[in-house]
């Protein structure tokens, strides 16, 4: 029996409902990037232009090179985010297998433990945190945030994956045990092979509030040497005198890392969203 067409006004009333909404999660990006390349002057007459002849100027550009440690900064969210994303893609896999594929005691209660993650906002832990890593010795130090990270993005990777790896073939699985397969081989060589939309969806929903995170930075890590890009952008934002020109410069910088991702792994992440959508 065929399926009944969808009629062009509900589709176009849906296409234009998310090209509204596509232009509005954009917006803050344009002005953003548009006034980085602007005299200061220009930034507050004329927020919404394009730069022109009279107001363009490189000079937010030429103080993030100038004043401050950008590298260094660039560097530090680099090393976190990549750091964190590896551990939590490797526990959050390894964890949503073991909860998918094996039934032992307490397997709901453990993955209703782990859904409260998403539920409860880690930074209401901070004092406790802070108290943690103080004793540990680890204050100051890239490996806080690695870790403190690698915890925040666990529950929502098991919560995805898990769901995922519930509809990998039992029969490809036990034709690898049959094969003589390990379970280590069967997860790395013929699970994760088949989940890679999900895990691609899993790595930009957790990177970017790694990558954007002022808290924890300012919290564990505010030294000069463990600055990250956006705990690095408030030197040019003072009590009574800000430079626009260069928080702009830095936040445009800041938002290509995202942007490589997503051009990246868009695809994966499409198919990891819509997945299950259509039977």
């Amino acid at each position: 029996m065929s399926q009944p067409r969808q009629s062009p006004a509900r589709s176009i009333a849906a296409h234009a409902v998310l090209i509204l909404w596509t232009l509005i999660a954009l917006f803050p990006v344009f002005v953003t990037v548009v006034n980085s390349f602007k005299s200061k002057q220009a930034i507050f007459t004329q927020p919404l232009a394009l730069p022109g002849p009279d107001s363009f100027d490189l000079v937010g550009y030429q103080t993030v090179a100038r004043q401050g440690d950008f590298v260094a900064y660039f560097q530090n969210s680099l090393v976190v985010t990549c750091l964190s994303l590896f551990f939590v893609l490797l526990f959050g896999a390894m964890a949503a297998f073991a909860l998918s594929e094996y039934r032992f005691r307490g397997n709901t209660l453990m993955g209703l433990y782990l859904a409260l993650g998403i539920m409860i906002p880690i930074r209401l832990g901070t004092v406790a945190i802070l108290q943690m890593m103080v004793a540990t010795g680890l204050v100051n130090t890239l490996t806080a945030l690695v870790l403190v990270y690698t915890a925040q993005g666990l529950p929502l990777a098991v919560f995805i994956l898990s769901e995922f790896m519930r509809n990998v073939s039992d029969d490809l699985k036990n034709a690898g045990r049959i094969d003589g397969l390990s379970e280590y081989r069967i997860f790395f060589r013929l699970v994760l092979p088949l989940v890679r939309p999900a895990m691609a969806t899993v790595a930009v929903f957790t990177m970017i509030p790694i990558w954007n995170d002022l808290w924890f930075p300012l919290i564990l890590a505010p030294s000069e040497s463990t600055k990250t890009i956006t705990l690095g952008s408030q030197v040019f934002l003072g009590q009574f005198v800000s430079n626009w020109n260069a928080v702009l410069a830095a936040l445009s910088l800041a938002i290509l890392p995202v942007l490589v991702l997503y051009l990246i792994f868009s695809r994966q992440l499409i198919r990891g969203i819509t997945a299950g959508a259509v039977k």
